[in-house]
């Protein structure tokens, strides 16, 4: 039997939440600064319609960041709080390996470079390929960087990410990169494998270890001109 996980991440404009086990119900939106406001009732909403409760769940996956600093606490808040309520073990998930995983599901390529627009001219980035056993593994640190310093190899690949987006003229010297504009930001749906396998190989940890992973260590504020 397949376990029953949810799925939920709040990290960038978009949120979307899931369970593994009814994927076609899933919720997806880009609702800037409402994160808060709708998660917990599209939770509900999720367990309701597959007939089931939190307590019934075997784990949550959550993506743990890089991205927004509030998106990303609200998203690990929520997974901490739901989890110590019903005893249940948490998977943190990058939110770039959720885009990542999505791309190898849409398209038939072995490398994927991700990049979230980080706002103050830089970008969240890393690469990810396809081992031997077809995994999705990470090749990079994920790193938070000016695109015009990101120098990547010219291999065939699909960048995807608002950062691509944003900053597509800064890549235009890589003649082997192509872009999948369908893939904007994470969608939970896509790490459902992703998620049932760390389930199922004990890759879990307690509610109180779900750690948020912002890249950057601080935020570094552009101070408005004259208030230096």
């Amino acid at each position: 039997m397949s376990a029953k996980i949810l799925l939920l991440d709040a990290s960038t404009e978009a949120l979307s939440v899931a369970l593994s086990t009814h994927l076609d119900n899933a919720f997806f939106e880009e609702c800037p600064q409402q994160h808060s406001q709708k998660m917990l009732p599209e939770i509900e909403r999720q367990l309701k319609q597959a007939n089931t409760s939190l307590k019934e769940l075997d784990a949550i996956a959550y993506g743990k960041g890089p991205g927004s600093f509030t998106g990303v606490r609200v998203g690990v808040s929520v997974t901490q709080g739901l989890a110590f309520a019903a005893n249940l073990p948490v998977i943190g998930v990058s939110t770039l390996q959720i885009m990542a995983e999505q791309c190898f599901a849409q398209n038939e390529v072995q490398d994927v470079f991700v990049a979230i627009d980080a706002r103050m001219g830089e970008i969240y980035f890393a690469h990810y390929t396809k081992n031997e056993h077809g995994d999705v593994v990470c090749v990079s640190d994920e790193v938070v960087i000016k695109p015009e310093l990101l120098t990547l190899p010219n291999i065939p690949a699909i960048g995807v990410g608002t950062g691509f987006e944003t900053y597509r003229d800064v890549f235009a010297s890589y003649t082997k990169l192509t872009f999948d504009d369908s893939i904007r930001l994470p969608n939970v749906k896509f790490i459902a494998n992703f998620a049932e396998l760390a389930y199922n190989s004990g890759n879990v940890v307690d509610a109180k270890h779900a750690q948020p992973s912002y890249v950057r260590d601080t935020v570094t504020w552009k101070k408005l001109p004259g208030k230096e």
